[in-house]
């Protein structure tokens, strides 16, 4: 896909999509300045609604729909922040919608999921065996599936990100970006390199979980086992045939890797400096920022606060490590 097809996809997107999601502020960080040197942006997209960015793409894709599609509603499959998003969307769009996940996801996510009025399928451990079983459903019951990712109006919804921050702080020099199954890092840097091409997109892994950086370091999707990881909204695999994984190739400069140790010093950080709560995978980008020490200092850098959904339990466990 041309960077010129992503920055129309995300401009219709961003004008779809007025009026049903929050434009999230950019926050600064006199501590992140001091660690690294640089002019850092934080954006917050921990404060939208659902408390995610994937209500963007979740939401663009829903309001895409036709009439036929609508009526029978839609299915998707999600460790929790997208599902949300997408019965978030359903909600408001007044359609009815059926959210596969994998077995052992966050209780409070799926709380919130079956909250916004959707009906949760668990289907398998990881999930890439959710995303199998709720394409199978849908197609065998003539269902829309919106996917996590691997979807060009998911895409375009999430590149409205980068849309906003460029209204908002102007050029950059870089942006660290949280990366999973790659619909964010697709969109974001797909907008964002196709209005400044010397754009420096870092995307950042956990350890623990980082089957798209080994995919492409491989030159091929991989099916690899995880551990578990803080950055549960990034883990797991990524469905044959992605259409993120070749943009990802394209579009990433750096990546770094981030211990289990760091996301959760760096998810501490946010919350003692900047008083805002924070998931494991937000707190990924902050930590992947302080890992490269002070490769930016004089630059002007964004970080992606990806979500805000760290349940209770989560929360007590960093900070009792703390």
């Amino acid at each position: 896909m041309r960077l010129e097809k992503i920055r129309d996809e995300v401009r219709r997107a961003a004008e779809r999509l007025r009026g049903h999601v929050r434009e999230t502020p950019v926050d600064g960080s006199p501590e992140l300045d001091r660690r690294s040197g640089a002019r850092v942006h934080l954006k917050l997209e921990n404060i939208q609604h659902t408390g995610s960015f994937k209500l963007r793409g979740a939401m663009n894709k829903v309001l895409s729909l036709g009439a036929n599609d609508r009526a029978g509603g839609v299915v998707a499959a999600s460790t929790g922040n997208h599902g949300a998003g997408v019965a978030y969307a359903c909600r408001e769009a007044g359609i009815p919608c059926r959210v596969f996940v994998p077995e052992g996801s966050s209780p409070s996510k799926l709380a919130t999921i079956r909250a916004y009025g959707a009906t949760i399928e668990l289907a398998g451990d990881d999930g890439v065996v959710s995303e199998r079983t709720a394409r199978r459903f849908a197609d065998e019951s003539g269902l829309a599936y919106v996917s996590p990712y691997n979807d060009t109006r998911v895409i375009g919804g999430q590149g409205t990100i980068g849309e906003e921050l460029e209204r908002q702080i102007g050029a950059m020099d870089a942006i660290f970006i949280s990366l999973g199954g790659g619909g964010l890092a697709s969109g974001v840097a797909g907008y964002l390199k196709a209005v400044n091409p010397d754009l420096e997109v870092v995307a950042c892994s956990a350890r623990n979980s980082a089957v798209m950086y080994e995919s492409l370091r491989a030159g091929e999707i991989l099916d690899l086992e995880s551990e578990p990881t803080l950055s549960d909204g990034t883990a797991g695999g990524i469905e044959t045939g992605s259409i993120t994984f070749p943009l990802c190739r394209e579009l990433i400069d750096r990546h770094v890797l981030v211990s289990e140790a760091d996301i959760a010093a760096a998810l501490e950080l946010i919350l003692d400096r900047q008083h805002l709560l924070v998931e494991g995978a937000a707190a990924l980008a902050v930590a992947g920022l302080i890992e490269t020490g002070d490769r930016y200092r004089g630059k002007n850098v964004a970080v992606v606060l990806c979500g805000g959904n760290i349940s209770v339990e989560t929360l007590r466990s960093v900070l009792g490590r703390a």
